[in-house]
């Protein structure tokens, strides 16, 4: 099993906006076509304007192919191009978990 962290810098001002379109619309997609689903976060100390999303997959090819498949749906791709404009970075990192991990 892997975990995708995405961690998304949001526009100033924009965090509670992005926020509610993706509960709204994005994740409903995505808890139809991605793996599963641990969390999604906003910041409140350090780096501010941020939001962290946590999902895991069997193995990195499952999230190939999942991810393919929301790419290619255009209610997906609807919800794009109704943040776009509020993401400013966009940092993914797989992480593997321990063999005493609580998510193994």
């Amino acid at each position: 099993m892997i975990v995708e962290e995405r961690d998304y810098r949001i526009r100033a001002g924009s965090v509670a906006e992005f926020v509610s379109l993706y509960e709204e619309v994005g994740l409903p997609i995505q808890t139809e076509l991605l793996g599963t689903f641990h969390g999604y976060f906003t910041t409140e100390t350090a780096e501010l304007n941020h939001v962290v999303a946590w999902w895991s997959y069997e193995s990195l090819d499952d999230r190939l192919v999942r991810r393919d498949r929301m790419m290619a749906d255009p209610r997906w791709q609807d919800y794009l191009a109704r943040v776009k404009g509020l993401v400013e970075t966009q940092h993914v990192r797989f992480l593997r978990p321990t063999r005493f991990s609580p998510l193994r």
